[in-house]
C-alpha cells in the first residue's frame, strides 16, 4: 500500500501562494503585499508564522519590506551577458535607479598560495584587498571582493570609491587587454549572507573574473550577487 504523502506545511502553502502571485503576474513590481495581520486572518495562522513567510520571500528577493510602510513585490534586476558586464554603477543608472557603495575592507595584505597562483605571483607577495557592498536604492545587490596587483595600480587603495568603482578606476589606470570569467551558482557563506543581508545558504550567483593589463594579471576579482535579485541573461549568435 503506498504511503500518504505528508501534509504540506501551512507557511509552505502561504509562500508558495505569495510565489505563484509573483510568477503569475498577478502582482507586479512594486505591488504592496499583504501584511502580517491581512495573513494571519487570511489564513489563521499566527502573527510569528506570518512574519517567518515574509521573512523569507525577503531573503530569497522577492518582496521588499520597509518598516512602517509594508511589503512590496521587488524587481528582478538582470545582471548583463556572460561575455559583457558593465560596471554595476552604469548598469543601475540605466535603469533609473541609485548607486550607492560602502566600503568594508581596504587594506594591503600578504596573498595565500591560491590567490598568489591565480595572480601569477609568488606566496606571501604583497597585494591590495578590497570589499564593497554595492546597492540599488538602497538594496545590497552585489558584494564585491578584488584584489589588485600593486605593481600594475601602485595607488589603488588611495582611490576614493565613492566617487567611482574600483572597476571604473582599474579602466582608465590599466586598461583591461584580456580577461577571463567564470559563473557559478553557490549558497552563500555566512560572511556574504551578513553583507547581502540574506539568509545564509540564499542561492547567489558568483562571477569569477581575472583581468590582464598587458602580460600582468591586473586583479582578481569575485562578485556575489543574490539569485533572487538578479538573473543572468545573454544574447548568442553563431
Amino acid at each position: 500500500m503506498a504511503k500518504a504523502a505528508a501534509p504540506v506545511a501551512l507557511y509552505v502553502q502561504m509562500k508558495d501562494a505569495i510565489r505563484e502571485a509573483i510568477a503569475q503576474g498577478h502582482w507586479r513590481p512594486g505591488d504592496r503585499v499583504p501584511s502580517e495581520h491581512e495573513l494571519t486572518r487570511e489564513y489563521g495562522v499566527s502573527r510569528m508564522t506570518a512574519n517567518r513567510v515574509l521573512r523569507e520571500l525577503t531573503a530569497e528577493g522577492l518582496i521588499l519590506r520597509t518598516q512602517g510602510v509594508g511589503s512590496f513585490v521587488a524587481e528582478l534586476q538582470p545582471i548583463a551577458s556572460v561575455l559583457h558586464m558593465p560596471e554595476i554603477q552604469d548598469d543601475i543608472a540605466a535603469r533609473g535607479h541609485a548607486h550607492s557603495a560602502h566600503v568594508l575592507v581596504r587594506e594591503k595584505i600578504a596573498s595565500d598560495a591560491d590567490l598568489a597562483a591565480a595572480m601569477g605571483l609568488r606566496s606571501r607577495t604583497a597585494v591590495f584587498s578590497v570589499t564593497l557592498v554595492h546597492r540599488e536604492d538602497g538594496v545590497p545587490v552585489q558584494l564585491e571582493e578584488r584584489f589588485v596587483n600593486p605593481a600594475v595600480c601602485p595607488d589603488f587603495l588611495a582611490f576614493d570609491f565613492d566617487a567611482a568603482t574600483p572597476g571604473r578606476y582599474l579602466a582608465e589606470h590599466a586598461p583591461l587587454t584580456e580577461a577571463e570569467q567564470a559563473v557559478e551558482a553557490v549558497a552563500a557563506p555566512a560572511a556574504v549572507a551578513q553583507a547581502l543581508d540574506v539568509a545564509e545558504a540564499t542561492p547567489c550567483l558568483l562571477v569569477r573574473r581575472r583581468v590582464y593589463c598587458g602580460a600582468d594579471v591586473a586583479c582578481v576579482v569575485r562578485l556575489w550577487h543574490p539569485g533572487g535579485r538578479f538573473r543572468l541573461t545573454g544574447h548568442f549568435k553563431p
